[in-house]
């Protein structure tokens, strides 16, 4: 590990440069860390109101659907002037939820749902585009993509979907099976839940999406005796365990039968990869990179 040290304006930036772990060493390090905000515990423990996400279902049934491969992409191009508004609409009903007085099943699922909706939302105001990642829109010098711009105000809190991510979900629920429900729309990730999730069906939807995601070549493959996983599972892996025998013992218990044989003696992860282009419709499907 090398430090350097540059002067930009007068004020010292630190550089940190993994020059002998590698590039993917440096990834992880720079990832987002899961540190709660403390705000965001309130809950209301006895409370059994619901939250009411018909709006956002009507956008999904809509427009998301599986392509030849299995990823769940949509058709930016094809969105209705009147969809985009009940999305609007959606997004602007959710911020004025005062979600610190709902149970915790009940702010699990508005969160989530949330965050994937401001996501569709922001793509749709910035498209055409190929990438999430030319959302370049972070403050901070080393901020990168959508995901620390307060893009939304909650309970008079300025949030970004970084703050949602890595400062609520990650933290309060402790769950790595929320990175296959939260979605940056990029093929590479994980599936967009083609329904809106609530208390009733989470746990059946998180279960699915590690299915699906695992199972597909850009979750995990074994070419040779050689494994090459997402990048979820270097960037966080921390939430999937101690070490990558932990993370290949989660992608174990998902296994369908024949990554489950492939994965029989595998004791490490050779490389990482992803996928930036934009799930969308009308771009090539992708070979799983």
């Amino acid at each position: 590990m090398a430090l350097a040290l540059f002067a930009v304006g007068g004020v010292v930036v630190f550089v940190v440069v993994l020059l002998v772990a590698g590039f993917d060493r440096l990834e992880a390090f720079l990832a987002p860390k899961a540190e709660l905000w403390p705000r965001w515990q309130a809950h209301d423990p006895a409370s059994n109101e619901r939250i009411d996400h018909a709006q956002w279902e009507t956008f999904l049934r809509a427009y998301v659907a599986a392509d030849g491969a299995g990823i769940h992409r949509i058709p930016f191009a094809r969105v209705s002037s009147g969809h985009r508004a009940l999305l609007e609409g959606y997004v602007a009903r959710m911020e004025a939820v005062p979600i610190s007085r709902y149970a915790r099943e009940e702010q699990f699922a508005y969160w989530i749902n949330l965050y994937n909706a401001a996501t569709v939302r922001l793509v749709l105001a910035r498209y055409p585009l190929k990438s999430i990642m030319d959302l370049n829109i972070s403050p901070g010098w080393f901020s990168f993509g959508p995901w620390e711009k307060k893009l939304l105000t909650v309970e008079g809190e300025r949030l970004s979907l970084g703050d949602i991510e890595h400062r609520i979900l990650r933290p309060i629920w402790r769950d790595p099976r929320i990175h296959y429900a939260v979605s940056c729309l990029a093929l590479g990730c994980p599936n967009l839940p083609a329904r809106p999730v609530t208390r009733e069906n989470s746990e059946a939807l998180l279960e699915a999406g590690a299915r699906a995601y695992i199972n597909h070549p850009r979750g995990a493959r074994v070419e040779g005796r050689l494994l090459t996983v997402s990048k979820i599972y270097n960037w966080f892996s921390a939430d999937f365990g101690e070490n990558n025998t932990d993370v290949i013992t989660h992608l174990k218990r998902y296994a369908d039968p024949p990554l489950l044989e492939a994965l029989g003696g595998i004791k490490g992860i050779e490389g990482y990869a992803y996928d930036w282009m934009l799930n969308d419709a009308s771009q090539p499907e992708s070979k799983g990179r």
